[in-house]
């Protein structure tokens, strides 16, 4: 244990055992080992009687001067380390060389570990020496770790790895959460608050300003998602960055060609809106990819592939085409529109992009623009007319029935086109957050077949179900739950069980406002299969459990409600043109 002291010229108990094995007078030889191995001051020799008068032992006296020493030492390191010498790192360097035979003994290791995480480029043998024992590998400093690292990438692998995985599993433990809303949703945290999680900043916290180690997670990253096609990576490639800004580690900043416009666009999630002036500027950073750089298209579609971009370009898109119509205006007449199209399409081709090493802006259908969102337009039209025509006076009213079909080339696009498909899910969340119940009970049926199944994913169900709970008083209606369980969700709920989940997180919520005869029928259709995971038994246990506590404590009938107000009655002074009723 105290090996390192005979290295160094000191005396350790090893030699004491030996001095007392060969002397004389035991007594003697401990006086004389004392007085060698002792703090050397003649003036301390002779004030240690008065503390052995106090029963002080003489090892809790030199311990407590060794970790004033110790400390003084370490506060001398950081100061020297922080100091303008030229000559700092060499004296560091020096201190290490004395030091480092020691590391392995516990009331000197601090300080070795010290003097390493302040040596901006420790000696290559002392680095590998530490990398080869488990322990001070452990108890090391980041700033030694970061060293190690750079030139060892399996190892800062298996160090990431585990956060990449615990990044994953909260993201889509967020998805499937048990509070149903609106108003706290996926989508809710603000960018600043998502980049605090404890994931983006230990990584931001192992990479500090070294920008191989940045390249090294980015690579990772990309790795990932073509592996899983989970776009959770491209979330935290961008939170990454955003992090480092924070920062203002420049170091990093300045190197990543997409560290501007992730920037810009951060700024556009945040207000959940893409306006004119950010839009013009997103566009420049696109056009102004030269020839020879067009790798960073890589990087720019993944970071337009995280869902927290794509959202934001939808709802913009949403809104810009609710602008067109209150001015007459053809989506191929807005500029707005076609950049945040072309936003999306870049987004949405990013796995088959990074994949096949093709760095070239995928094309925009011109029919998504000529054909699919004149379509949608039609829609809203088709509902404005509805909806005015049931306020005119009935002697004015024709016999318009609510529209039960889509238009053609709705469901085409929303089948065969990835972007065309983004905007008409979108479209149906607005639409449910109207509260528009015709519109919805319309639309519904459409989403059974959509492009790779987008209707079916995590973060559209995870939206929807949190939108129809603004509608949970239309739960009462046969129609309704026909059109939402029988039209939709179940038509999956077998073959998926993500959608399973989705639909039990959302009769939890609403399972006092379903009709009971259609309620019962879902709990036998929802029964979960042996093989089913744990989350989905799980669910369908606590929904059981609620109808079961609500058979037990049926509601209370409703009363006619009171027209007491609260006032006592006050007698007026009787006059004659006064009733005396009391008030």
């Amino acid at each position: 244990m105290f090996s390192g002291l005979s290295e160094l010229g000191i005396s350790s108990g090893e030699d004491l055992k030996e001095t007392l094995t060969n002397c004389t007078d035991p007594l003697k030889a401990i006086d004389q080992f004392q007085t060698e191995n002792g703090i050397l001051l003649p003036t301390l020799q002779s004030a240690l009687p008065f503390l052995d008068l106090h029963g002080t032992p003489r090892l809790e006296f030199h311990q407590s001067v060794f970790d004033e020493l110790r400390d003084k030492l370490m506060e001398r390191v950081a100061a020297i380390a922080d100091g303008k010498e030229d000559d700092r790192y060499s004296k560091l360097e020096e201190l290490l060389e004395k030091s480092f035979p020691l590391v392995k003994m516990p009331s000197i290791q601090p300080v070795v570990m010290q003097v390493l995480k302040h040596l901006p480029k420790v000696p290559e043998k002392k680095l590998k020496q530490v990398m080869a024992d488990k322990e001070l590998y452990k108890v090391c400093a980041v700033e030694v770790k970061r060293q190690i690292w750079q030139d060892n990438q399996a190892l800062f692998g298996d160090e990431v790895s585990p956060l990449l995985k615990q990044y994953i599993v909260e993201k889509e433990a967020a998805l499937f959460s048990s509070d149903l809303s609106i108003l706290h949703n996926f989508f809710s945290p603000s960018p600043k608050i998502r980049r605090q999680g404890e994931v983006v900043q230990k990584l931001t916290q192992m990479i500090g300003k070294n920008v191989k180690l940045y390249d090294m997670v980015l690579q990772f990253l990309r790795t990932l998602f073509l592996r899983t096609r989970n776009v959770h990576y491209c979330t935290l490639r961008a939170e990454l960055l955003m992090s480092l800004h924070d920062l203002d580690i420049s170091e990093i900043c300045l190197v990543d060609p997409c560290h501007k416009f992730t920037w810009c666009l951060d700024a556009c999630i945040r207000e959940k809106f893409v306006e004119a002036k950010r839009a013009r500027e997103l566009q420049g950073f696109l056009d102004g990819v030269k020839k020879g750089q067009e790798q960073v298209l890589g990087d720019l579609s993944m970071i337009l592939c995280d869902p927290f971009a794509s959202n934001t370009l939808v709802l913009s898109t949403v809104r810009n085409l609710q602008e067109l119509l209150s001015q007459d205006a053809l989506p191929r007449d807005s500029q707005d529109l076609l950049l945040l199209l072309r936003m999306l399409c870049l987004g949405q081709g990013a796995w088959d992009m990074i994949d096949s090493q093709v760095f070239k802006e995928p094309r925009l259908e011109l029919e998504v623009v000529s054909r699919f969102l004149p379509a949608v337009m039609t829609i809203v039209v088709d509902d404005y007319t509805f909806t005015v025509e049931q306020k005119l006076p009935s002697e004015e009213k024709t016999s318009v029935t609510y529209p039960t079909t889509l238009p053609d080339t709705f469901t085409k696009y929303l089948q065969e086109n990835r972007v065309a498909c983004e905007i008409g899910l979108y479209y149906v969340l607005h639409i449910a957050k109207l509260r528009n119940k015709n519109a919805l009970q319309r639309l519904l049926p459409a989403l059974v077949e959509t492009h790779n199944d987008a209707a079916f994913g995590d973060i559209f169900l995870h939206l929807l179900t949190g939108h129809l709970t603004l509608l949970s008083d239309e739960f009462g209606s046969e129609e309704f739950c026909a059109a939402v369980f029988d039209g939709f969700l179940l038509t999956s709920c077998s073959s998926k069980e993500n959608v399973h989940r989705h639909t039990l997180r959302l009769l939890n919520h609403l399972c006092l406002k379903v009709l009971p005869s259609v309620m019962e029928t879902l709990v036998k259709t929802l029964e979960p299969p042996k093989q089913c995971s744990e989350p989905v038994k799980e669910l369908y246990t606590q929904l059981t459990e609620k109808l079961e506590a609500q058979k037990k404590s049926p509601p209370e009938p409703e009363e006619a409600p009171s027209m007491d107000l609260g006032l006592h009655p006050i007698t007026v002074p009787t006059t004659p043109a006064t009733p005396t009723t009391p008030l």
